[in-house]
């Protein structure tokens, strides 16, 4: 059997990986447009601000350990053409521009995403910067050490984690996003008005609500951002808007959304037979709202690269779905979130939507020390059918939020969890669990 996989990162990494073990016998040729694979490019923020003291451990998988498991490893290799229907593979080599053209029985996308990029008046001058492989976080890194005036545009994860690593280095940092809110898609207003506390007390210069227009620059460098209410003083900037699937090359040959991400079954196959996709090119099962949706994650692409590799030769094993799980920690505090946010569900829903919040101390007041957590559950209110939560506190509680997960998983209602049975011990916790207080207050 031939398989090809077109891009190695998170979910092509885990393709390959598990489709060697399964079929030893099996040939295995990678495309890749870049000359590296499985950047872990969430720790690109550790790097710049030193807490990682190189970008290069933030590999966990290498070219040369792949080849030395048999794997056909064409990198720096642009895939130009897909014919489906005669399964056959184009790709040129970047580096002498040499074109191969290949056949193949089952090929992989996993393309992944690529940073959104607004056509903005001065947007290619020198020393605005993209946030996604190892090769912009060198350049980040490289041009951070003389920048002066750093400004951030897009408070999504990405965006807020630059935004305290340039701050911890000592620049002056901005934050802009057109939503009056930093981190909108993943916490409430509760939450993110304690984030962005975080943040104005740091020094940070938080420009929220504002739309950036345009670009101005000096000897074809950025030096002023310019949004519809303010202009910004700047020698670097970072576009961390958000990320759109890297799916042109399969336009109009698959079944797709708008937005071009791929839309696959629960076995991973795309609408044309022997070809499968996996990762940020693609839709997602999301189980909170029981539709599917865009949710570019590592975590969902590492899952489902394995699954296409169980599936490539039969149906075999499922995907679950995904809860959009995810967790960051902002200066002292430790946040994490699951499922729909009590705003995301009012917006994109139909649901009547009910939440509760606490603020507990997340073990007994005997204790030498206790630490106060908020948690907010969402639920739908006529089936009591739990959709969402998220936790903050300065310990970090926020495996909370995987248990969480699990329970959306299954369909749990607030009954249930209530009366879920959770360990207790004083140096951990408190008699009743906070995912157990939190589903009591619901009820």
């Amino acid at each position: 059997m031939k398989i090809a996989v077109v891009g190695c990162t998170h979910a092509g990494t885990a393709v390959v990986v598990n489709a060697r073990e399964l079929y030893p016998d099996s040939e295995i040729t990678v495309y890749e447009r870049n000359d590296n694979v499985s950047f872990l490019s969430c720790g690109i923020a550790l790097s710049v601000s030193g807490i990682v003291n190189e970008p290069e451990k933030l590999f966990y998988n290498s070219v040369e350990n792949l080849r030395k498991n048999g794997i056909n490893m064409r990198m720096s290799y642009d895939v130009t053409d897909i014919d489906i229907e005669g399964k056959t593979i184009t790709a040129k080599n970047l580096k002498n521009n040499d074109i191969v053209k290949e056949k193949y029985d089952k090929i992989v996308l996993t393309l992944g995403s690529w940073p959104i990029v607004p056509n903005f008046e001065g947007k290619n001058l020198e020393n605005i910067l993209l946030c996604k492989n190892y090769d912009h976080a060198k350049t980040i890194i490289e041009k951070s050490n003389e920048a002066k005036n750093v400004v951030i545009i897009g408070a999504g994860y990405i965006g807020v984690e630059l935004a305290e690593a340039f701050e911890i280095k000592g620049k002056n940092v901005t934050l802009i996003d057109a939503e009056d809110r930093i981190m909108s898609k993943y916490l409430d207003k509760e939450f993110t008005d304690i984030a962005e506390g975080e943040f104005k007390g740091h020094g940070i210069n938080l420009i929220l609500g504002e739309k950036v227009q345009k670009f101005e620059g000096e000897d074809g460098k950025i030096a002023k951002v310019v949004t519809d209410k303010n202009t910004i003083e700047a020698d670097l900037v970072v576009l961390c808007i958000g990320f759109v699937p890297n799916t042109m090359i399969v336009k109009d040959k698959l079944d797709a959304l708008p937005n071009g991400a791929i839309i696959i079954d629960e076995y991973m196959r795309t609408s044309a037979e022997g070809v499968y996709a996996a990762g940020d090119c693609c839709v997602v099962e999301y189980n909170p709202a029981k539709d599917k949706r865009y949710i570019p994650l590592a975590t969902n692409a590492v899952r489902m690269g394995t699954l296409v590799a169980k599936n490539l030769v039969e149906p075999t094993l499922k995907y679950m779905g995904t809860q959009g799980t995810s967790g960051i920690k902002i200066y002292d505090k430790c946040i994490a979130s699951t499922g729909l946010t009590e705003e995301v569900a009012k917006h994109t829903t139909s649901m009547d939507i009910g939440c509760v919040t606490i603020n507990e101390n997340n073990r007994p007041e005997f204790m030498p020390t206790f630490s106060e957590a908020m948690l907010k559950l969402v639920y739908e209110k006529n089936t009591r059918r739990i959709l969402g939560g998220q936790i903050i506190s300065e310990e970090d509680l926020t495996q909370h939020m995987n248990t969480l997960s699990v329970v959306i998983q299954n369909n749990m209602t607030i009954e249930e969890l209530a009366m879920t049975d959770f360990f207790f011990q004083p140096h951990f916790n408190k008699p009743w669990s906070l995912l157990n207080t939190v589903a009591l207050k619901a009820l």
